[in-house]
Order: structure tokens, then sequence, then C-alpha cells
């Protein structure tokens, strides 16, 4: 029988959670953790990606063990306009994820596990059984809040083997080169063999509705306008990342009630890419630093980590706001066309989310790809109900 009390429970076995109870198992060794996931694996089925520059020289290396591929540049294209810039991106897959960190974690991950509730200090399983621990986490996915106004970025990814080489030499990380389809749309490929890819089609818009059917009809006829043969579709992710247009984010941590959370439901994430690599890796940092694991005492430390982490980001909703308001959504790639002729230091840093305040005059200066009084109104709008959701 499994013992009824740990120092740290972690429900849900996403990317957050599992960073953390991997730093915590090399780090802490002393702790008594245990990680609960629903599925069969931790991780799902997704890939996670990041810029050399979003993470220092240390967090890089311990990540290292979960990358599956490197490469030392990365492509964009829009309508008239494509450009390679010269700045390193890597890729995790869910699959290793979950093989590096289950053999990391052994005993104390515990996969096949429904949960039927939780506080901070202990988790009900759905048959009746209930652990106790000094804190709990709560890294289940993001939930919905009317703290926070959001546009989503809507993919579905299908990993394939082609009939022949696909000839790409880097990842196009964005392909805005495609009929826009009522919401900025573009195309983004992981190169993972000379004739085996990934290709996402993704989609800026307001509401969570999707049709799946026509992102893979897409893809198909992306494939086909390039030329390739899909020979097996290797597998398929899909999914809708939240993106922050404003909010009220000392409502929305009050609404937690002390809960610890972690990832998308702590609302850690770059609010325009929807990245959230980078913030899971610091969390996991600031947690395996922390001397008392009690619940009050973690609560108050994620907080302020994701408190910090939205002021530092307000910047990025204001472009948001602009993205999503200020224009057609079928004009909304202009956008991101104007932003992609700055200097890519510029680029590199809007990524790592550290932009200085000369990096934000230079992405606002000039004349705005979007009407001017239309700007004007979207960057006022800094409560969530001064935003009409569309019908």
């Amino acid at each position: 029988m499994n013992k009824r009390f740990y120092d740290l429970i972690l429900v849900g076995g996403g990317l957050a959670n599992g960073l953390i109870a991997w730093r915590l198992r090399t780090e802490r060794p002393e702790l008594d953790i245990l990680l609960l996931e629903a599925g069969e694996a931790i991780g799902g089925n997704h890939t996670w990606s990041f810029h050399d520059g979003d993470l220092d020289l240390h967090q890089q290396a311990w990540v290292a063990p979960l990358v599956a591929h490197r490469w030392p540049r990365y492509e964009v294209v829009f309508p008239g306009y494509a450009r390679t810039l010269e700045s390193g991106y890597a890729s995790i897959a869910s699959s290793d994820f979950a093989r590096v960190v289950s053999a990391a974690l052994g005993p104390s991950l515990r996969t096949g596990v429904r949960v039927a509730g939780l506080s901070p200090t202990s988790v009900r399983l759905a048959g009746g059984e209930t652990l106790q621990a000094g804190a709990v986490i709560d890294g289940r996915g993001p939930q919905p809040s009317s703290r926070l106004a959001l546009g989503y970025q809507t993919f579905l990814g299908q990993e394939v083997r082609l009939a022949a080489p696909h000839g790409l030499r880097a990842p196009v990380i964005m392909d805005a080169g495609v009929e826009q389809q009522g919401g900025y749309r573009f195309v983004y490929l992981l190169p993972f063999g000379p004739d085996r890819i990934l290709i996402e089609d993704t989609h800026y818009v307001d509401t969570l509705a999707w049709e799946p059917e026509r992102l893979r009809a897409n893809i198909a006829a992306y494939a086909q306008g390039r030329g390739w043969r899909i020979l097996d579709v290797l597998r398929e992710e899909q999914g809708s990342l939240p993106i922050v247009l404003t909010g009220d984010v000392d409502g929305f941590w009050a609404d937690f009630r002390g809960q610890p959370t972690s990832g998308l439901r702590a609302g850690l994430f770059h609010s325009t890419t929807g990245y959230s690599l980078p913030h899971a890796v610091r969390l996991a940092e600031r947690i395996a630093s922390l001397a008392d694991l009690s619940a009050p005492k973690l609560f108050e430390a994620i907080r302020i980590e994701a408190q910090q982490a939205w002021r530092a980001q307000r910047f990025f909703r204001l472009l948001n706001r602009m993205l999503f308001l200020a224009g057609s959504p079928d004009s909304r790639w202009r956008v991101m066309a104007r932003f992609y002729r700055l200097p890519a230091p510029l680029i590199e840093r809007f990524y790592a989310a550290r932009l200085r305040l000369f990096d934000k005059a230079r992405i606002l200066s000039g004349k705005p790809p979007v009407p001017v009084r239309a700007a004007m109104n979207a960057a006022r709008m800094v409560h969530p109900s001064q935003i009409r959701k569309p019908e």
C-alpha cells in the first residue's frame, strides 16, 4: 500500500509538473514526492520548443537530456518576404520527456490515476483513497477564468513520413504565405529527418471553436503544394494555447484560495507566443530552491513568480490587443510580417520576454500595420469587461 503522507504531491504530469518533479528528484533527493498522472504516460502527446536565448547556459545544460532536436537557425515566411535568422532553436518530444523523467522518478510516479478532488494539502482519488502532503501542486492545464480576456492559438500538427526528402535545412516557425481563413494563420514546420517532418496548422483566433477536419485538410493541401507526398502519418497533436489580451491578475490569484498551481494553470507562459517551457524551467528552479515547501509558502512563491511574469509582459498584452482587436482577422499577418523585419537581437529578446525600452519603442515606431484609431482604442482596453467577445 502506498504511503499516505508526502512532502509534495504534483497532480498532472504535464511539462511544468514533470520538470518540477525531475528537478526536485535531482536537487533534493531526500524529499518524498509523488507525481500523479491520469494518462498512461506523462507528457501527453506534445512537442515543446524554445529559442536558445530563452534559457541561460545553466538551464540549457540541465534540460539537455530532454532535447530531441537542435537547429542553428530558423526561417519565417510571409507574402512577398522571407527571412532566415541565425539563432538556435530546439524541440523536446513528449516521448523523450516521459522516458527521461519517468526513469528518474521511479516509484514516485503513478500513472493511470484519476483524481476526484484536491486541496492545498490533500488529494482524493476516484477510488476513495486520500493522500496527504505538506503541499499539493495542481498542474492540470488551464481553467476558464472571468479574470482574463483571451484569444487563442489553436493548432493541429501531424508528424509525417514523406515519399522523398523535404529539402528543408531549418525549422520554419511561421509560414504565413497561406490562406488566412479568418484569423492569423501560419504553418509551422519542424524537420526531424530527411523525410520526416512535423507539419502544424496554426491559427490565432478569437474563440475556442475550431474544426480539426479543416486543419487536417489544410495540412494535406499544404504538403501537396510543396510537392511533398505523405506516406504515413506517424502521430498527431492538437491543442489551444491561451493568448492574454488583458486581465485582473490579483483577482486571478485570489480565486485559487491558496491552492498552489503550475504551468498554464498558473498563467505561466509567454503572453503572445504561448511558449511555456522557459517559464516551466524557471519555476522548477525556484521551487527546488525553497527551504520551506509547505502549502502556504509554496503558494506564495508561485504567486510571486507568476505576478512578476505578468508585470514583465504588460507590453506583450498591448501587442496582443492590437493583433486581435485593431484590424481585420485576415490582416493580422501584417503585424507579424512587420515585426520580422526588425533586428535579429530584438526578435531574440522578444521571444525571451526581455524587451528593453528602446525595443518597445522600435516595435511601435512608424506607420502601424493596423488602423491608428483602432490601435489606440485597443491600447486603452486594460480590463476584461472592456473587451467584448465574439458571439
